[in-house]
């Protein structure tokens, strides 16, 4: 019983939510393209503008970084985001090029 107990613990202790597991990454995308985020990308990095997420030197490496990232974007676009908007468009870029857990 006490074995039991203390995995329970263990777990409850050490379980972490998913980062963005507030937001709707298939209106995250929506977003992505409503605001055409990408054309900014593009300008900056070429291509697609998809390298911005990846490059060596990107200022994300963290869930939280992206949020304080994306308030930095949301003036390129004129737009103040939602805290619903930052939580779907998160959970949309974390899903397709972070991973964060």
């Amino acid at each position: 019983m006490k074995t039991i107990l203390f995995l329970l613990t263990f777990i409850a202790l050490n379980a972490q939510a998913t980062p963005f597991s507030d937001g709707n990454a298939k209106r995250g995308g929506e977003l992505f393209e409503k605001y055409q985020c990408s054309s900014c990308h593009e300008a900056r990095v070429g291509g697609d503008g998809s390298a911005i997420f990846t490059r060596a030197d990107r200022t994300v490496h963290s869930a939280d970084d992206l949020i304080v990232q994306m308030q930095r974007c949301s003036g390129a676009i004129g737009k103040q985001l939602t805290s619903q908007e930052k939580q779907d468009l998160a959970a949309w870029l974390n899903q397709r090029y972070y991973h964060f857990k």
